[in-house]
């Protein structure tokens, strides 16, 4: 028997005083005759226990909102875009005038069975994250590949897609379609994003070969720096390369393609040319800058709205960084022996009375020194100009 029974029992039927009840039952006498008068107002009904959900839900917003909810999740994931909370709620805002909290939008996606539970994924607190302060103090570049799709449907050319991404604001700086991407597209792609939004002060690539020849000992063109390498040198720009195996670090720009990717595969009509997915691609850079807010941005802003409206980093000072190598190599029979210079292999003037002789060549950015690697005795000391393959030996010079 429920105790709100016994004490209306006692009080009403067996007339009993509230005080002797509330010290029998250990209630407060407050309490009885609250109990009291929701026995005249509602009856037996006083019985029975109260529910304890509350009487109204702060928290619940309208069906029409919960069905948009759902309707933006679908049509998002359908077109291959992110569909999570956060660009849910920037579509309600800007699209559809609705405000609602994140954890909202969690909970009534998880109620309709749209969340996947992943129990095993690493948490993103665990990651140390690193952004840069403001626009244009790196970028972040990398290239992917995309299978192209033949005009009767079966799998066509593999494609490589290179990305230039701001790392302070996500924004895609430039994104371009290519057969297969080189050095020199490397260098040409660079040079065209730095003439639209201006110079970097850094950028951060992994160690592909394209964008750095740091790690090519024993390779072609060991040791030298590329065209690309020249040119951040020339603009004063501070090269950062990503640690090796460390893939981590260009996250980034590495995360941009994910999502770019997962948007191709769902077209419903899939590029047969490079041309064809240069376009797909130019259509889902400017959804992503003016229309996906990244969750990691402040305000939900998208990438073009935090680029375009903060003050740009520039280059600092980088005089005194000099280029210095050497290498060792023998004089052909001809006199002469190749240095490679911004990825370009130039022929060097000796003489046919050195042929054969071991050299040392001292390489201090174009300032070239080449000695007899036994006797010490130089050989040869100029400038090199990147504008010759061959590098003659001066009229005034009697060595030949």
């Amino acid at each position: 028997m429920s105790i709100n029974r016994l004490v209306i029992t006692a009080v009403v039927i067996e007339n009993r005083p509230v005080r002797d009840v509330a010290v029998q039952y250990g209630v407060s006498k407050s309490w009885i005759y609250l109990l009291l008068d929701r026995y005249r107002r509602d009856g037996d009904a006083v019985f029975e226990p109260r529910s304890r959900r509350p009487q109204t839900a702060p928290t619940a917003i309208p069906a029409e909102t919960v069905d948009l909810i759902v309707e933006l999740r679908a049509k998002l994931t359908a077109t291959g875009l992110d569909a999570g909370p956060d660009t849910i709620i920037w579509h309600l805002t800007h699209h559809h005038g609705v405000t609602v909290s994140r954890a909202t939008v969690a909970r009534y996606l998880a109620k309709a069975g749209l969340v996947v539970p992943e129990p095993k994924k690493r948490p993103k607190s665990s990651y140390i994250r690193f952004q840069a302060q403001m626009p244009n103090e790196t970028w972040q570049a990398d290239f992917t590949h995309y299978r192209l799709t033949r005009p009767d449907g079966r799998p066509g050319a593999d494609s490589e897609i290179l990305t230039w991404l701001d790392d302070h604001s996500r924004y895609a700086l430039s994104v371009t379609a290519h057969v297969r991407v080189t050095g020199p597209i490397v260098l040409t792609e660079f040079r065209r994003t730095v003439a639209q939004h201006g110079i970097p002060a850094s950028t951060l690539t992994d160690n592909g070969m394209v964008f750095t020849t740091r790690l090519s000992q024993g390779k072609r063109g060991a040791g030298t720096r590329n065209g690309f390498e020249h040119e951040l040198r020339r603009l004063g720009i501070v090269q950062k390369n990503s640690q090796p195996n460390h893939p981590t670090t260009c996250g980034k720009v590495e995360r941009f393609q994910q999502t770019m990717k997962k948007w191709l595969t769902a077209q419903e009509q899939q590029p047969t040319s490079i041309a064809e997915l240069q376009a797909l691609i130019d259509a889902f850079v400017d959804e992503y800058n003016h229309r996906r807010p990244p969750r990691s941005l402040a305000h939900r802003a998208t990438p073009a709205t935090v680029y375009q409206s903060r003050p740009k980093a520039t280059p600092g000072d980088r005089e005194n960084d000099t280029h210095d190598r050497v290498r060792r190599d023998r004089v052909d029979t001809s006199g002469k022996i190749t240095l490679r210079y911004q990825g370009r292999l130039h022929s060097i003037g000796i003489g046919r009375t050195h042929a054969r002789t071991r050299v040392i060549v001292l390489v201090q950015d174009r300032d070239i020194r080449i000695i007899d690697a036994a006797t010490g005795e130089l050989l040869r000391e100029f400038v090199l100009n990147p504008s010759k393959r061959y590098q003659p030996i001066p009229r005034t010079s009697t060595s030949d």
